[in-house]
Parts: C-alpha cells; sequence; structure tokens
C-alpha cells in the first residue's frame, strides 16, 4: 500500500489507487479491460498468480485491473487496509451478511435501515436460522442491552435512508467489541468526504457506489473497504456467488470520483440551505437534516462528521396527496428512486427507499407517508429554492 496519508481527499479522489497501476501505452487515464480472462506464457507464472502467490488476473469475475483500481481509490479514501467491489449496492450488503453469518447466529441492527436491507433482515435471513433484532434506531439503551446479549455482527447505517437520523458509530461499536461483534457501517449518504467509519470502530464500511461516489447516475455498484483479512473473506464469498463490477462501471466510477469532493462540498453547501428555507415554510411539517441545530442528534453528526451530506427529508402538509401535487411541479429536480448524482433528485420513501415495504411496515419505521426524500444536486441554490418555492405555491394551507 502507498503511504499517501498526508494527501487530502482531493487529492486521494484524483491520485488514490491510480499511482500503483501500471497504465497502457502511458496513457495518463486508467483504462478500461474489457477483457474475461488473462493469458500466460507458462504455467508456472499462471499458477503463481491462480494462487495469489504473485499479483496478476485471471478471470475477471475474480479481479480486473480497472475494476482494481477503482477498489484502491475507495480503498484510500477510507483509509482501509483492503476493498472488493460488487454489481451494486445491494450486492455489498447481502455478500457481507452472507460472509459473516451462518444459522444460528444473531444480527443486531436498526429499523430505519434502507427498505433493501430491511428486507434481507425480515425476509431472508430468518428463514435461515439467523435471529434479527432490529431496534428503535436511536434508543442506545435497547441497542446496547440487545447487543449485550451476544450478537455476531451489528449493522449500522448513518444517516439513515431516508429518515436521516444519525447514529453514534463510535458509541455503539464499543459496546460490540464487548462481545466480539463484527461491527458494519453503510456510508452511503456521508460519502468518505465526510465520514470515515473505520476510523469510530467499524469493521467494514461499506457503499453503494451507484450513488455519490460514481454521481452522474449512469453506473451502478457496490463496494466494501476493511482490514484485509475481513475483505478476503467476503472476497472469497462473492468471488464464488459471481456479484461482479463491470470494468466499464469501475472506470465510470474512477472518472466520477475525481470530482467526488467538489461535487460533496457543494452538495453539503445546498442541502444546509434548502433545510434552513424549508424549516420556514408554511406547508412543510418537519425537515431532517442533520446540519439544522433542532435536529435531535446534531450534537453527534458534529462529533463524527465533516459535513452534513446532501441528503435531507422533509414533510409536506397534506401527505402523499400533496407530494402527487407539489414534486411534478418542480423543474429542477428528476422524480427518480436514485441519489446523490449531481442533478437533484426526489421522491417519497413509498416510491424510492422502501417501495420494497407495505405502509403498514413503512408507518412501523416511522416513515410517514407523506415524506420526501431530497438529494441536492449540485446547480445554483438560488435556483433549487426558486424551484421549490414555485412548486409548493401549488399547494392550498389546510
Amino acid at each position: 500500500m502507498t503511504d499517501q496519508t498526508s494527501a487530502g481527499q482531493s487529492t486521494l479522489s484524483i491520485w488514490g489507487g491510480e499511482q500503483e497501476h501500471e497504465l497502457y501505452e502511458r496513457s495518463t487515464q486508467v483504462p478500461v479491460v474489457h477483457s474475461v480472462s488473462f493469458t500466460y506464457k507458462d504455467i508456472d507464472t499462471w499458477q503463481d498468480v491462480a494462487l495469489e502467490k504473485t499479483p496478476g488476473h485471471i478471470y475477471s469475475r475474480n479481479t480486473n485491473p480497472t475494476v482494481r483500481a477503482f477498489e484502491d481509490k475507495v480503498r484510500e479514501l477510507e483509509s482501509a487496509e483492503a476493498a472488493t467491489s460488487f454489481a451494486s449496492g445491494m450486492a455489498a450488503i447481502s455478500n457481507v451478511l452472507g460472509s459473516f453469518l451462518k444459522p444460528g447466529d444473531r444480527v443486531v441492527s436498526i429499523k430505519d435501515s434502507y427498505g433493501g436491507t430491511n428486507r434481507i433482515f425480515n425476509d431472508f435471513l430468518p428463514p435461515l436460522n439467523i435471529e434479527v433484532c432490529l431496534c428503535e434506531t436511536t434508543d442506545y439503551a435497547q441497542i446496547e442491552t440487545e447487543i449485550a446479549k451476544g450478537c455476531q455482527v451489528l449493522y449500522l447505517e448513518t444517516p439513515t435512508n431516508p429518515t436521516i437520523k444519525i447514529i453514534d458509530i463510535k458509541r455503539l461499536a464499543g459496546a460490540a467489541k464487548k462481545v466480539g461483534a463484527l461491527v458494519v457501517v453503510d456510508n452511503t449518504f456521508a460519502t468518505p468526504i465526510n465520514q470515515n467509519p473505520l476510523r469510530l470502530g467499524a469493521d467494514i464500511v461499506l457503499h453503494s457506489a451507484s450513488k455519490y461516489l460514481g454521481g452522474h447516475a449512469d453506473a451502478l455498484g457496490g463496494v466494501i473497504c476493511g482490514s484485509a483479512e475481513l475483505v478476503k473473506q467476503v472476497y472469497r464469498y462473492r468471488e464464488i456467488n459471481g456479484a461482479t463490477l463491470s470494468p466499464m462501471d469501475a472506470y465510470s466510477f474512477i472518472r466520477g470520483m475525481k470530482t467526488l469532493k467538489l461535487r460533496v462540498e457543494r452538495q453539503n453547501e445546498n442541502a444546509m440551505a434548502i433545510a434552513n428555507w424549508l424549516q420556514q415554510h408554511p406547508m412543510i411539517e418537519q425537515v431532517n437534516y442533520p446540519g439544522l441545530e433542532t435536529h435531535p442528534n446534531h450534537d453527534i453528526a458534529r462529533q463524527q462528521m465533516r459535513g452534513f451530506g446532501g441528503m435531507l427529508s422533509f414533510s409536506v402538509t397534506g401527505g402523499l396527496d400533496a407530494i402527487k401535487i407539489f414534486l411534478p411541479k418542480l423543474q429542477y429536480a428528476h422524480m427518480a428512486a436514485n441519489l446523490g448524482c449531481v442533478e437533484t433528485v426526489v421522491g417519497p420513501p413509498v416510491t424510492t427507499s422502501h417501495v420494497e415495504c407495505s405502509a403498514e411496515e413503512r408507518a412501523a419505521a416511522g416513515i410517514p407517508e407523506g415524506l420526501v426524500r431530497y438529494s441536492a444536486g449540485i446547480e445554483d441554490i438560488e435556483d433549487l429554492i426558486a424551484d421549490l418555492d414555485q412548486a409548493l405555491r401549488y399547494l392550498k394551507p389546510q
């Protein structure tokens, strides 16, 4: 591993993972290596690479030069020993859980996790005789009590999707270590620019790279980082299960990440300004953004985050019926099941993060039907606020 501990985040976003790789024909950019397999002139060299005695690649389901460069870039930004990637963010989550949980094990997590993750906990793990305990997200007494009963994995997500709650990683990681549990943190919303869970006690940090890392809504993938030992265990699981990141998507992520810090800093600023503006609007009942002093987890966010992120959510007076009127009137926002890209993206949980869940399940998770998830883009903030203002005027005060 190259020692780049003194390099800043923008420098690592650009150069991370690239200086250790031989570039094709002196190119300045990492090439897209579409080859499925890699040839060797003699059996001994081939076997040494296959047995990982010598660096190299054998088959792109396992490793690939373009994919490896992307993994190394994320690894350096997360200050990790190793990283491995996947075909999607959900593949990253399911492969991590599949790697570290077996029948008879127990996992402790929170109720506010992303809908797809929640589906794994509620539908897929219990039939495998894996006990799942989902706690109230910020009830630390309950979470610590459940951890103390014994578990193999503590799975956290912060900020949460879409309620934007903040979890004290350091505190809960400390509780998990007492029982020998592995701590996994979904860092998608925060990004490595705003938060580094490994420095706070996490063992594995994961991202849906399709979101902020790529930043342009044109590539699908996931990635995890952690110690070399743990990442290799997940890599072995993914290697056989086959949820492999494509070289073209890896290249898109590499290209997108060169502007990661610039984008995230602008999105932090825009989200903060929008949250402040929405708080004053008569048609908005509640705004969820950790940068607001009124946010119940603001102090924790200040302690463990360098920036408060580009994601916020808010409740509109009139509920889902009002949202159906208001959102289509926005001119500078895609109504889509995505987030973290340069364009502003909006949508209710009923069609985005928790479309897999029933209305009753969303209610149980504290997600009102009238909630809007808002991913601030990098547009001019004056235009975004003016756009929200004109769209909200279509709603009549109750």
